[in-house]
């Protein structure tokens, strides 16, 4: 199976995965000063169980880590994947 990258589309306020050249999922988000608050993961059913949710997690949040910014998972998705990576966890912002 091909890797899937991941890439932000900050004037859709999504990070977008594809595959192949192929759209096969994104992640919404709302940002504010230096946080991004994920908000919504889409994948498409004709990729569901393919490992493409995951793996667009872990691509943007590496993006978020290498930009120095912070995240409030709002997205029960990716809230449940930093909990199974807590080494992702230092990415979350303090609630205020």
């Amino acid at each position: 199976m091909s890797q899937i990258s991941t890439s932000d589309q900050p004037e859709q306020l999504r990070f977008v995965a594809e595959r192949d050249g192929v759209q096969v999922g994104h992640i919404d988000y709302e940002a504010a000063g230096e946080v991004l608050t994920l908000t919504h993961t889409i994948v498409p059913e004709e990729y569901a169980g393919q490992g493409v949710a995951s793996a667009m997690a872990r691509g943007v949040l590496d993006e978020i880590r290498g930009r120095g910014l912070k995240v409030v998972p709002e997205c029960s998705f990716v809230a449940g994947w930093i909990t199974k990576h807590p080494d992702y966890a230092e990415l979350v912002a303090a609630q205020a």
